[in-house]
């Protein structure tokens, strides 16, 4: 085991030098994180755009702090390339790729085959490898291993293989990448030792499991847990509409029970990269294994009609008020996919707009996080907050930033469709809630 106690010296000594493919929301603090613990570290992207910030010591990404990483790039302990024979030069190499699902929700691993292969291709003895990229239960050993071995090398003995899933919460003032907890997977005892090495100097906490496929299963379970559970209170929602009952003073109520009740809140839908997607990489994965993941496919079913509910109401709002959808205007406030973050990922604003848009009203927004936003070949801007209030046949409620005045929304509109209740202790015959 000479090759991994050398790897395991160059981590101990902080003499190895990181290279982090893809600097998204994930890879770039984790970059971040490593080059403050006095690791060397490469990032790689294909973006020359994003390369050319990180050199320039310009932040993209909220959750990185820009002087911090200026410094680092200053020190020379950071830097950014695009090109792809750094992979060469770096002792572990991280993945941090997106993982999209196709259209017929089935895992599109098009960017995780394509690393592996640019890493397979320039494979050194005394490599460390570790896949972050959300992915099913099997890909580590049985897609990534057979690449990385293609050259001859074996892991455990050579070059050292695991998995190591990320809970990137972007906006996240409590948990970041330094203080949540880090799950390790190796294919070998001695790939899971030198990967938790590796960690524990950007981590405060490292917690190996078994297996790679542990590992992935651990970020499947988690993100599965949140889609079910708010698939189970989106229902209820609907249940509570139909009953006359208000949804949330009966969660709130409910949460007063300091034992076998956690509180998740209904919304317009799901969004972000993670919690609409990962779990349909094990119903997919399952489906391999002639079993049906009923839970998670009729909650994915529930959270993904919620944007039509909530069009609904719109229209049942304005019918009301002896207005149609079609001509009317409409306000949509906030269109990330959380409050008080810039990313617009699979946001349940982008079908409400083009389920609006296409059932003929005139559709605006107003998010100070999403100047212009780019729909369906379309540009569109943020317009002035509270003249459009006034403008607008009815107000809808999508993100709660915290930055919204909303005593002064309400005051201002003719009508307020809350989806989050962002209106919560606002008393006003103009609100309505899903």
């Amino acid at each position: 085991m000479q090759v991994a106690e050398e790897l395991a010296g160059k981590i101990s000594r902080r003499e190895a030098r990181v290279g982090i493919l893809g600097l998204g929301y994930v890879g770039l603090p984790l970059a971040v994180e490593f080059a403050v613990a006095g690791l060397p570290v490469t990032g790689l992207d294909l973006d020359t755009q994003k390369v050319d910030a990180v050199n320039a010591g310009q932040s993209y990404i909220k959750d990185v702090d820009q002087d911090q990483l200026s410094r680092l790039v200053r020190s020379g302990t950071l830097r950014a390339s695009t090109d792809l024979d750094e992979l060469g030069r770096c002792d572990a190499i991280i993945i941090c790729v997106p993982t999209p699902l196709s259209k017929t929700k089935d895992p599109d691993l098009t960017m995780v085959v394509e690393a592996a292969k640019a890493i397979a291709a320039r494979l050194r003895p005394g490599q460390l490898v570790v896949l972050e990229s959300t992915t099913y239960p099997g890909t580590t050993d049985e897609l990534i291993h057979p690449l990385m071995e293609e050259g001859g090398l074996k892991v455990g003995e050579s070059f050292f293989l695991a998995f190591s899933p990320e809970r990137v919460d972007p906006g996240n003032a409590r948990y970041n990448t330094r203080n949540t907890p880090k799950i390790i997977g190796g294919l070998t005892p001695a790939c899971t030792r030198i990967a938790e090495q590796l960690y524990a100097h950007a981590v405060d906490t490292v917690i190996p499991v078994s297996s790679p496929r542990s590992a992935e299963m651990v970020k499947l379970l988690e993100n599965t847990f949140r889609s079910v559970n708010i698939g189970l209170v989106n229902e209820v929602a609907l249940m509570c509409a139909r009953l006359g009952v208000d949804v949330w003073e009966v969660i709130d109520a409910a949460a007063s029970k300091p034992f076998g009740f956690m509180p998740f809140y209904p919304g317009p839908g799901l969004g972000g990269h993670c919690i609409p997607i990962d779990p349909f990489y094990l119903s997919w994965k399952l489906k391999t294994l002639n079993y049906r993941a009923r839970f998670i496919e009729l909650a994915g079913e529930i959270n993904s009609e919620m944007p039509e509910y909530v069009c609904a109401r719109v229209a049942d709002a304005l019918n009301e008020r002896e207005k149609s959808v079609k001509g009317s205007r409409v306000l949509v406030l906030g269109v990330t996919y959380k409050r008080d973050i810039e990313d617009v990922r699979e946001s349940p604003a982008l079908d409400i707009i083009r389920i609006l848009e296409k059932r003929g009203a005139r559709v605006s927004y107003h998010d100070p996080f999403v100047p212009e936003l780019a729909l369906d070949g379309l540009s569109l801007k943020s317009q002035d907050l509270l003249p459009s209030v006034k403008e607008a046949d009815l107000v809808l409620i999508v993100t709660d930033h915290s930055t919204f005045a909303y005593p002064q929304i309400v005051e201002s509109a003719r009508v307020v469709l809350d989806t989050r209740n962002a209106t919560r202790g606002l008393r006003s015959e103009k609100i309505l809630k899903i």
